[in-house]
């Protein structure tokens, strides 16, 4: 009887372990709802979707609000609903399909973007490496117009080719979507395919990420969560982005459509470094090369953003670790890695629909801030102090 008593005393106690486990965890994953329904009543977004995992693992996955502000809409799908990813296509597809080329030492990133381009040539141009594309420092303008003094795709390309530089190579970071436009002409280049059969066959295909695309075609554009609007009514699948859109909707710098789930996959092969599901999917070398700033970078690596301690709000938060790693889009997409924390957060919205609040955007970095402290406080302290792994 004494033995059944101090069982029964330990069950108890077991139980009440974990009803608190399950309690602090609730508590934890509010303070995630709390902080995307922020950003829903401040008018930024009608909806989004947040997945938060490990390299192994899924901790949270949920959709939010609705697809637009009409609350009968449907509520986004962190499985099935796309969404325009913006300037996150410039690692998903652009970064990620020079690295498979890097790896197979068909690019060298060291060499000057002439080699491979030789068009974009003469004067300082011949001293931009591939490096200084990736890490923004080519000294490239931030951005031009091209849909608006181009009528054509080859027009769009000449004028690329032309625009002059505005600063020395590789004395500092400026971001230009110039540079990954630049990226996706050099893939095509090197591998005599188009961008997006070259991101289909090298990345989202070995990554299972099934949801990833360019121009998602007419049968799926019900799945899409529209990004903008025309004469009062939400556009489906047609990328937001005027410049990707004069590209035919196939460009190195955005065009790109996915889901909460496939960027999840795509998230925990980088904290596996390079290891996707099937097997090694790029060097573990080629993963420390892409993810190691240069001298004069600043918080730039390699087609990734790394948190900047002087950015007040950084759309990092104030809790991830200097090792992270991310990038966001104009529509009001974000990703990040923190391989010192092996966590990852997904965060989609379409901000650019048809925004509430004035200065969306900016408001916007709130409430990644806050989202993104969140994330991490699901972390157990103590795993703060050792291996994650060992947790």
């Amino acid at each position: 009887m004494a033995r059944r008593g101090r069982n029964a005393a330990v069950g108890i106690s077991l139980l009440g372990l974990l009803l608190g486990h399950a309690q602090a965890s609730a508590q934890q994953f509010a303070r995630v709802d709390a902080a995307v329904r922020l950003g829903i009543r401040r008018g930024l977004y009608p909806g989004a979707v947040v997945v938060i995992g490990r390299r192994d693992t899924v901790l949270y996955a949920r959709g939010y609000g609705n697809t637009t502000w009409n609350r009968t809409a449907p509520v986004p799908n962190p499985d099935s609903t796309l969404w325009d990813l913006a300037s996150i296509s410039k690692v998903v597809a652009t970064t990620s399909a020079i690295m498979r080329l890097v790896d197979a030492g068909l690019v060298d990133i060291e060499a000057s973007v002439a080699r491979y381009l030789p068009r974009f040539s003469g004067g300082d141009k011949d001293r931009v490496t591939v490096r200084m594309l990736l890490d923004h420092t080519s000294g490239l303008p931030a951005y031009v117009p091209f849909y608006r003094l181009a009528e054509s795709q080859r027009e769009a390309i000449d004028q690329l080719y032309a625009e002059p530089l505005r600063r020395e190579p590789g004395a500092a970071p400026e971001y230009s979507d110039l540079n990954a436009l630049l990226l996706g002409l050099l893939i095509e280049e090197v591998t005599g395919q188009r961008l997006d059969a070259v991101a289909e066959t090298s990345v989202f295909k070995p990554l299972k990420m099934d949801r990833t695309m360019y121009r998602p075609p007419a049968a799926l554009r019900r799945w899409v969560v529209p990004s903008s609007k025309w004469r009062g009514v939400p556009v489906r699948g047609e990328v937001n982005d005027q410049n990707a859109a004069r590209f035919g909707g196939v460009a190195g710098h955005a065009g790109v459509f996915s889901t909460g789930r496939d960027l999840a996959r795509y998230a925990q092969t980088w904290l596996r470094n390079g290891m996707g599901i099937d097997g090694r999917w790029v060097d573990s070398g080629t993963v420390r090369l892409f993810l190691t700033p240069g001298a004069r970078s600043g918080s730039r690596l390699l087609g990734w953003d790394s948190p900047d301690p002087t950015a007040t709000p950084s759309v990092f938060g104030k809790l991830i670790s200097p090792s992270a790693y991310g990038h966001t889009g104009w529509t009001g997409t974000e990703i990040w890695v923190d391989p010192a924390h092996d966590l990852f957060l997904v965060f989609l919205t379409n901000r650019s629909f048809d925004p509430r609040a004035r200065r969306s955007i900016e408001k916007l970095k709130i409430v990644r801030a806050e989202l993104s402290d969140a994330a991490i406080r699901l972390v157990p302290q103590v795993c703060r102090q050792e291996l994650v792994a060992r947790c």
